[in-house]
């Protein structure tokens, strides 16, 4: 059994992709991690940048990150809580592009323009928008 297999939310509400949740779950991945640890992202999302949002929240978007290949190794555990390896090499690829807050904001609003906050079009956007600053003269 894996982490999609095992999560369960509260209420039944459904679930609206929130790209500004799913960096700073990369970004709490990336910055938390180590060769020697993993992750463990607890009930009641005690990092900074995921104190915002409620643990069924985090929770969905873990899943979304880990069916999208952007997380390696994610593993559900007792009372609601993850361990999570590391950053996919897609992952990594992805946080990089969209580190800086101007790259984020343009992925963002180029997604919206069209009408779509997809995962897989916001990794594309983000990469186009870093190929494009590179090949300016």
């Amino acid at each position: 059994m894996n982490c999609c297999d095992m999560l369960s939310f509260e209420g039944g509400d459904n679930m609206k992709l929130n790209p500004d949740c799913i960096r700073d779950i990369l970004l709490t991945v990336e910055e938390n991690v180590t060769l020697k640890r993993a992750i463990r992202i607890p009930f009641g999302n005690t990092y900074l940048l995921l104190e915002k949002y409620p643990h069924d929240v985090v929770s969905y978007h873990i899943r979304q990150c880990q069916l999208s290949g952007l997380l390696y190794n994610v593993r559900p555990s007792t009372g609601g809580s993850f361990y999570i390896d590391d950053l996919s090499p897609a992952g990594h690829d992805f946080l990089s592009n969209i580190r800086a807050d101007k790259n984020w904001d343009k992925a963002k609003s180029a997604a919206k323009k069209v009408g779509t906050e997809s995962l897989s079009i916001l990794v594309k956007l983000a990469g186009d928008i870093i190929w494009n600053l590179i090949s300016k003269p």
